[in-house]
């Protein structure tokens, strides 16, 4: 194929693209593929939607949303731009565009867990026909594209196609490229098409195509020389704030110690113009990224005979913080001569964090298990979760508690400040309040104790 004919088909890729004819697929229909789908379907292009989650399917082609920011007017909308959803993998073949984003979670040892992708890998493989572009956006070590995803599509389609690797392919070439998603639930400051899209293609042709695609409904696409060089830039996005939030975490720790008020201190250090970036401690850390990523790269790292001190010793400080609150609780109810052992808790919010009806890797999750160890009666409250069942890590089967008769706890323990909690009506009903968020600021009351 000449250079001629690879720039004719990047035209005509980029054609379909600023027309709208480009079919769009997009696999994983959760927090970050139906936001996602729903960007697209604003520029009218005609999105498919593609689940091993036929609940999520049967919701979405119903016009309904289980996702609480996402509205169903929002799903209607879509709608009438194309966007359907199915779980019929046969159908990638009509796609000119494969974005993937399905979980990465870390497994029983902390180690990576790349099921989700090399199923995924397996599923569009006997569909993939040439031309095509297939876009990772699961968060993941330096080198999973190309290490594990492409080999997957390349040794299991059916017509001996082959990833572009130069500019100098064959038309058996599909294009592949890596482009982390950066999604932040609840976060309603920054428009998604606001934050730039960071891309690195397996050649300059599958980047240009990325580029084109990305360039549709984002703003600024910024393009990386690898794929591998976009799966660091996401990791180290959240590791910076991984070590960060273990920073400040340490820093509670001893300030607690000290009888110093490290909200306050964080207050006071923000007004420096300059050289400081807030940063706040809490019972533990939550999400899709934060919690997993760091991992990730440590376990990478091993590969490179490379022990990452640094890394490995924030994911140590932050995954102990829900035993400190445990110790916490212990410590106030000591205090009143009660045991956590029958104790009644109360845990307020099991969301990740504040306003969002997210429960991946929550802080939460943990310490109802840690207390219930312990031998407590546990029961939650969360304005977002009627109910909390089972999950990858969690088997609860608890219905959210009523908010009347707070007196009949032990401890309140609030462990996600949502902003649908009267907090003084709180201190006010209940015998004990622990408070992980700084959640009771400006109540004073012997009956708080923060942690």
């Amino acid at each position: 194929m000449t250079i001629r004919t690879v720039a004719s088909h990047s035209a005509e890729f980029k054609g379909k693209v600023e027309s709208r004819q480009a079919r769009v697929g997009i696999i994983g229909m959760g927090y970050v593929g139906l936001p996602l789908a729903l960007l697209y379907s604003e520029q009218k292009f005609r999105i498919t939607g593609f689940d091993i989650d036929q609940k999520k399917i049967d919701t979405l082609n119903a016009g309904g949303s289980y996702i609480f920011r996402i509205t169903p007017e929002e799903i209607h909308t879509a709608q009438t731009s194309g966007l359907k959803a199915t779980s019929n993998y046969a159908q990638l073949v009509e796609m000119d565009a494969i974005i993937i984003c399905v979980p990465t979670p870390l497994n029983e040892y902390h180690e990576p867990d790349l099921s989700y992708i090399t199923n995924t890998g397996h599923a569009i493989a006997p569909y993939l026909r040439a031309g095509q572009l297939v876009v990772l956006e699961s968060t993941t070590y330096p080198g999973t594209t190309e290490e594990v995803l492409v080999p997957i599509l390349e040794n299991e389609n059916k017509s001996g196609l082959k990833a572009s690797r130069t500019r100098q392919i064959s038309e058996n070439s599909f294009y592949v490229a890596f482009s982390p998603e950066r999604e932040d639930p609840g976060n309603t400051s920054v428009a998604r098409r606001d934050i730039p899209k960071v891309v690195g293609g397996l050649d300059a042709e599958a980047a240009e195509a990325a580029a084109a695609l990305y360039g549709a409904i984002f703003n600024r696409v910024v393009r990386v020389s690898s794929p591998a060089a976009a799966e660091m830039t996401k990791l180290l996005e959240n590791i910076y704030r991984c070590v960060n939030i273990a920073l400040v975490n340490e820093l509670k720790l001893l300030s607690l110690r000290m009888g110093l008020d490290i909200w306050e201190v964080i207050e006071a250090a923000s007004t420096k113009p300059f050289g400081f970036h807030p940063f706040y401690p809490g019972p533990g850390l939550g999400g899709h990224c934060i919690p997993v990523d760091p991992f990730y790269l440590s376990w990478k790292a091993k590969e490179w005979d490379f022990r990452t001190r640094f890394i490995e010793l924030a994911g140590e400080i932050n995954t102990g913080m829900p035993y400190h609150v445990i110790a916490s609780v212990v410590s106030a109810l000591n205090q009143r001569k009660k045991a956590l052992n029958g104790a009644r808790v109360l845990v307020l919010g099991v969301a990740y964090k504040r306003d969002i009806d997210d429960l991946r890797e929550s802080p939460s999750l943990t310490i109802i298990e840690l207390l219930q160890k312990e031998g407590a009666q546990v029961s939650y409250h969360d304005p977002y979760f009627p109910m909390v069942g089972r999950g990858r890590k969690y088997d609860l089967q608890m219905k959210c508690a009523s908010l009347e008769d707070l007196g009949k706890y032990d401890c309140v323990l609030i462990v996600t400040d949502h902003s649908d909690y009267d907090y003084r009506r709180i201190v006010q009903e209940s015998q004990l309040v622990v408070d992980t968020r700084n959640a009771t600021k400006g109540i004073q009351s012997e009956k708080v104790v923060h942690c």
